[in-house]
């Protein structure tokens, strides 16, 4: 899952440089809080999590690192796709935003409370 987590990271991080030069060529910051985003909770957040599960390989194998690793992956793309609508105009997105930000705090905790827990 360690791997996993790394490759996908990765392609947040491309993502995020992406978008952060297509505002920069175009001048139309509106964008950055998802910029922002994808780089933090995409790109940081995924590549520390799958460094800490290589390095400690127990933690892996709970639940909580199962849970961590889909409610993170599938909240995320929901999240950052809504924002982005939401901010080019469609109010209609906001529960996506919502949804996908809840999903991605609790595959977060669960993160979080394997760390706590099950790390020796």
């Amino acid at each position: 899952m360690g791997n996993v987590l790394i490759k996908i990271s990765v392609i947040y991080f491309m993502i995020g440089v992406l978008l952060g030069l297509y505002m920069s060529i175009a001048h139309n910051y509106a964008l950055t809080g998802v910029h922002v985003h994808i780089n933090l909770l995409g790109w940081m957040s995924l590549v520390v999590a799958g460094i800490i599960y290589k390095l400690y390989p127990n933690l892996e194998q709970t639940a909580a690192a199962k849970i961590h690793f889909w409610l993170h992956n599938l909240g995320l793309p929901v999240m950052m796709g809504g924002l982005t609508l939401l901010i080019l105009g469609n109010p209609g997105v906001v529960v996506a935003v919502s949804i996908g930000s809840i999903v991605v705090v609790i595959g977060i905790a669960s993160f979080v409370f394997n760390v706590l827990v099950n790390l020796k």
